[in-house]
């Protein structure tokens, strides 16, 4: 099986054109989490499938490391369009991305010798009901259409405040003093397993810096903390503009690098910028 390795911002995944590779439906989560081993396998934060679409010019099918099924990747997206971009497998710098049956417009914004360097994705409106996000809307005592803003929420002893930001994954952004101190490897996963989150979470732990800039580390599910999440980018703008921390465009400084996010709050529409880079090309047996 051909693959490319590429990487947004440290975010790494192992991409398969399903153009030309054929995996069996039920062979694909196992195939993730070995080719996602970093000592066995290729070394990722999980596997992404480039397929044909009846609703957009493509589609994502992305899984995590762990092997479990994901909606959406916004490093993983702008990967692939950069793929099917640098394989003219579109004659345009604007195209259609679909993953888990929502789709998303995508632009190449910057090229260097005819290959996507910069891409700008459409990631449409964020999602702040508690029962789509979803989280429970009896553990943080609101209705369920209500959203859950700045919540107080106890997580192994001790006292936290949580936004709840849907971006087609669920996102739970807790704002701290200091990020480089975090003991992301103990709390990351009290989290994400947490019994408000129905169906485990992602959390973005933040810091702001000023106005316009913050820094953050991610914990995701299903894959553990990663130097780069794209919706959880969106999502920690989101919650830093709901709490009055920052203005509408945000940079937001990862392990990996930056990703530039605004929210046009007049369309309510959030859009990811950053780069994408292909790493290397290989097959796998």
């Amino acid at each position: 099986m051909k693959f490319t390795k590429m990487q947004g911002c440290g975010n790494d995944y192992v991409y398969v054109n399903g153009f030309e590779e054929q995996i069996a439906k039920d062979e694909k989560s196992d195939l993730a989490r070995r080719i996602s081993d970093r000592h066995f396998g290729v070394g990722s934060d999980g596997l992404i499938f480039i397929n044909p679409s009846d609703i957009a010019d493509f589609e994502m099918e992305m899984y995590n490391g762990d092997g479990s099924r994901a909606e959406m990747c916004g490093n993983g997206i702008r990967c692939v369009g950069k793929y099917v971009y640098d394989h003219g497998m579109t004659k345009g710098k604007e195209f259609t991305v679909e993953s888990f049956g929502a789709v998303k417009h995508l632009t190449v914004v910057e090229e260097e010798e005819g290959r996507a360097k910069t891409l700008r994705v459409d990631m449409g409106s964020p999602i702040l009901e508690a029962e789509k996000v979803p989280v429970s809307p009896k553990y943080f005592f609101v209705d369920p259409a209500e959203s859950v803003v700045d919540a107080p929420i106890e997580v192994d002893g001790n006292d936290y405040h949580v936004t709840c930001v849907s971006m087609g994954n669920p996102h739970a952004v807790v704002f701290i003093e200091d990020t480089d101190s975090l003991p992301i490897e103990s709390i990351g996963p009290k989290f994400e397993n947490h019994e408000a989150f129905p169906n485990r979470i992602n959390t973005e732990f933040v810091q702001v810096i000023d106005k316009g800039y913050v820094k953050m580390r991610v914990w995701e599910r299903g894959s553990g903390e990663t130097l780069a999440c794209g919706t959880g980018c969106c999502a920690t703008a989101v919650a830093c503009i709901l709490n009055g921390k920052t203005e509408n465009k945000v940079t937001v400084e990862v392990l990996g690098g930056k990703i530039e996010i605004e929210w046009d709050r007049e369309k309510n529409v959030i859009y990811m910028t950053g780069p994408g880079v292909t790493v290397f090309e290989g097959d796998y047996e």
